[in-house]
């Protein structure tokens, strides 16, 4: 089980940028074992309720452009709701061996800020019901919480029903 590190703090790059950025942040880290660990277990690690924890999903449409969703760790993406928000007939998840490439980030550690390029995000509207979300600093066992307002102003993402 991943547990909170008492150790020194680093930053990250998307936390760095999320400082440049002036939106006030508060970064968590946590043991991740060498395997990948599933966004509850970094909620429960945390001590905060998964539906205040936000996982970055990269899709790809039909129209062969990216696409990030920002979820609660406990709730899957309904592509078809996405689907409608991109203006896209179909959206299909990017496949893992690709993660990197596009985003520069690799699976359990992707973050919405920083990423390679800019794609068009959307972030689950359940957000707005937080005073802060969660969502990864682009490392695994670094997340940093922030409020859902100031990281869509920064994204330029809109809110909207996702799950």
């Amino acid at each position: 089980m991943a547990k909170k590190k008492d150790k020194h703090q680093h930053k990250t790059n998307a936390v760095r940028i999320v400082e440049a950025a002036g939106i006030p942040y508060e970064m968590h880290e946590y043991e991740a074992p060498e395997g990948f660990l599933d966004g509850v277990s970094v909620a429960k690690a945390l001590g905060q309720e998964p539906g205040s924890v936000f996982k970055t999903l990269v899709t790809v449409g039909q129209s062969r452009e990216y696409y990030v969703c920002e979820i609660p760790v406990d709730k899957e993406l309904d592509l078809k709701k996405a689907a409608k928000h991109f203006g896209e007939k179909k959206l299909e998840m990017l496949p893992s061996k690709l993660l990197t490439a596009t985003t520069g980030y690799i699976k359990g550690g992707c973050s919405p800020v920083g990423m390679k390029k800019r794609f068009p995000t959307y972030i689950e509207e359940t957000a707005i019901l937080y005073d802060r979300i969660t969502v990864s600093a682009g490392q695994r066992g670094v997340q940093i919480s922030v409020e859902p307002d100031k990281l869509a102003g920064y994204l330029e993402a809109e809110f909207a029903p996702l799950i």
